[in-house]
């Protein structure tokens, strides 16, 4: 997956840093809300089923943990999933940010972060993006990074509590982007 180089990207509130075992304990410690993994398709109850979930974003993808640049601190992580160099596709996903950083500046410039590096440096034509159906904030954060919804698969993806995950899929093009970057960067100037 050589399309997908670790790499530290750096912003003004947060550093995205290649995501590593060693980061467990700490993540662990501002992970523990249970609504933070209400949506997400892999249970995470314990210390050990998020070590498994950042093992899973290590071998499927190039994960992130998400640092306050202020103290060092991880209050998150991210990834690009489902690479696809040939196509110039990636997505963004496996995204869950500590509830006391939520609605903060910290998950826009993340994702600033991400889609520059996928447009300006990996050069992807697209950037996908996908949620619960039933997680009305993850929708709506995502179609305010100026992400386009395009459809939903249903009955794609069977929970960990046995309900069938109805995938919300939003996207954004490599011809979106600049207007798409000069709206997050006006939301962060705020």
């Amino acid at each position: 997956m050589s399309f997908l180089e670790p790499v530290v990207l750096e912003g003004e509130h947060v550093r995205l840093v290649p995501l590593d075992p060693a980061h467990v304990d700490a993540l662990w410690a501002v992970a523990q809300d249970p609504e933070i993994w209400r949506f997400m398709p892999l249970r995470v109850t314990s210390r050990d089923e998020l070590a498994f979930m950042v093992e899973y974003v290590r071998a499927v993808g190039q994960g992130f943990a998400t640092v306050l640049r202020a103290s060092g601190a991880p209050i998150g992580s991210t990834a690009f999933l489902a690479a696809d160099p040939g196509n110039r596709r990636v997505e963004i996903g496996a995204t869950w940010i500590s509830p006391a950083h939520q609605r903060s500046p910290v998950n826009t410039e993340a994702k600033l972060l991400q889609l520059t590096h996928a447009f300006e440096v990996l050069g992807c034509a697209r950037v996908e993006l996908k949620t619960d159906a039933r997680n009305e904030r993850s929708r709506a954060a995502i179609a305010r990074l100026g992400a386009s919804e395009e459809g939903t698969l249903r009955k794609h993806m069977l929970m960990p509590d046995g309900v069938w995950r109805d995938s919300v899929y939003f996207s954004i093009l490599d011809t979106e982007w600049p207007d798409a970057k000069r709206r997050l960067q006006d939301r962060l100037a705020r």
